[in-house]
């Protein structure tokens, strides 16, 4: 290493090796950058237990979830047929632009009828049914025979579904 002299007396100033010697650590370990890491995987999706009881809470959750717009729970909950009536980005985006749940519903049971459950349950008196099956270790929720409507809606351009659903501000 070169010695820094100073004018006067021609030998090194101690606290300019001082500071030559931390700027040289400083840039010794990267002046504070950090290595990046990779992202952590995503979690794997659990197997569900295959039983009545636990379609039911599911069931119970998927609705809470969508009550309160918790749109990316709702969807990844939707099986294979839904997800092609319309992207998972484009289903968030149209609720975060559009809130329209209607409120929270009550599970009042489930039928088992041949590969499907039908999962009973209401929202303000209004009586519905939601179809599931069980896929691959989940029990997955079925768009397209539960609500044929929401379908046709989600098949429209943003535009027009949010003409048709009513949101204001979005005409």
């Amino acid at each position: 290493m070169t010695k820094i002299r100073s004018k006067s007396s021609g030998r090194a100033h101690p606290l300019l090796l001082i500071m030559v010697l931390v700027f040289t650590m400083v840039l010794a370990t990267g002046c504070g950058h950090t290595v990046p890491t990779a992202p952590k995987p995503a979690p794997r999706a659990r197997h569900d237990p295959r039983t009545e009881h636990a379609l039911l809470q599911i069931a119970r959750q998927f609705n809470d979830d969508y009550a309160a717009n918790r749109d990316a729970a709702v969807y990844d909950r939707w099986d294979a047929q839904s997800r092609a009536v319309i992207g998972r980005a484009a289903y968030i985006g149209r609720h975060r632009e559009c809130p329209t749940a209607p409120g929270r519903a009550t599970i009042q049971g489930s039928v088992h009828a041949g590969s499907w459950w039908l999962v009973h349950y209401s929202i303000s008196g209004a009586n519905l049914t939601d179809y599931w099956h069980y896929e691959r270790g989940r029990w997955m929720f079925d768009l397209i025979r539960s609500n044929p409507q929401a379908v046709r809606l989600y098949r429209l351009p943003a535009a027009e579904y949010f003409k048709a659903v009513g949101c204001a501000g979005h005409s």
